[in-house]
């Protein structure tokens, strides 16, 4: 495992990648009782998949994820060019995305106030995901050209997307906020935050400078011991899942609603306005334009514009023979 982890800190993949792939990787391993990798092959990962889904009845997204953990850990950990996983078939992602109306996310926002509901306004006026909001940095909102940058979004991947300006008020007010806290933290001799990659070798001080500082920064701070400063964390995409939860409860809706359902609205709601889906790739950090194109399934064209005949049965009560 402490060559999984190797590799994958060498190829730069996120936190979250390596908690993933290395969860996958020990419960592959102990699901054919500690057997090493080495010695097994495609019967086995294709039993474990099969497992996940017949067993564990896991979504085709899970399955998925479990298989780029063991194509990782044998191409790139155990360098074995194997041509069986060329053949094994990725489970399909049948569903839909769950989509609001803009009538729904009126009625979720306004359950909404402070923070949170700055935070919901974002993710849906911008189409960033939740972690990305979370991770916002003051230096990465450009009121002059009306744009937020993105870093480091999902594949590690850097984007610029729009800044709503009806946000933009509400945004200089939570960054003046963030100021004070940041200023309150350097009067004490702390104020760091965590920098990405290797910077913090690179510039020693950035952590502790106001650019660098997040949007939305955590109420408490916390000490660092290999830096043996004092800092302050962005706020826990959990505070807004569960404000969130409680919105979408509380407002009566009846589909089900998470954080990133706004991500998918702000795709499909400028798809509705006549915005050409390229443009909606690149706000969303798409690799593909055929993941961009899944919301063209469910905007009010298409299946939307077609009129059931049920619906003119009682129109013409004449021609019944």
């Amino acid at each position: 495992m402490d060559r999984v982890r190797q590799a994958i800190r060498a190829r730069h993949y996120s936190d979250r990648t390596e908690e993933s792939y290395t969860r996958w990787i020990v419960r592959y391993i102990r699901y054919h009782r500690m057997r090493h990798p080495v010695e097994m092959g495609q019967r086995e990962v294709t039993d474990f998949l099969s497992a996940l889904a017949t067993r564990r009845n896991v979504s085709p997204a899970t399955q998925n994820q479990a298989l780029s953990a063991l194509l990782f850990l044998y191409r790139e950990v155990l360098q074995q060019d194997l041509p069986w996983l060329d053949g094994i078939v990725r489970a399909q992602r049948p569903r839909l995305p769950s989509v609001l109306t803009r009538g729904e996310v009126r009625r979720v926002l306004g359950h909404l106030d402070g923070v949170p509901l700055l935070m919901a306004r974002l993710l849906y006026g911008t189409g960033m995901r939740l972690l990305e909001c979370c991770r916002l940095r003051v230096k990465d909102v450009d009121f002059g050209r009306r744009q937020i940058i993105v870093r480091a979004g999902k594949g590690n991947k850097d984007r610029i997307t729009l800044l709503p300006a009806a946000l933009r008020a509400d945004l200089v007010r939570q960054i003046e906020r963030a100021r004070v806290v940041h200023t309150s933290d350097r009067s004490r001799g702390d104020g760091w935050v965590e920098l990405p990659g290797a910077l913090a070798a690179k510039y020693p001080n950035a952590g502790h400078e106001w650019p660098w500082q997040w949007v939305f920064p955590a109420a408490r701070s916390y000490w660092h011991a290999p830096t043996r400063t004092k800092r302050r964390h962005h706020l826990h995409e959990t505070v807004l899942q569960r404000a969130f939860r409680q919105a979408v409860l509380g407002s009566g809706l009846s589909k089900r609603a998470t954080c990133h359902t706004l991500r998918h609205s702000f795709a499909t709601h400028l798809l509705e306005d006549g915005y050409d889906i390229r443009t909606v790739q690149e706000l969303l950090g798409h690799r593909d334009v055929s993941t961009t194109m899944i919301y063209t399934h469910i905007i009010n064209r298409g299946w939307g514009a077609v009129r059931s005949p049920a619906d003119r049965l009682d129109e013409d009560p004449g021609n019944e023979g």
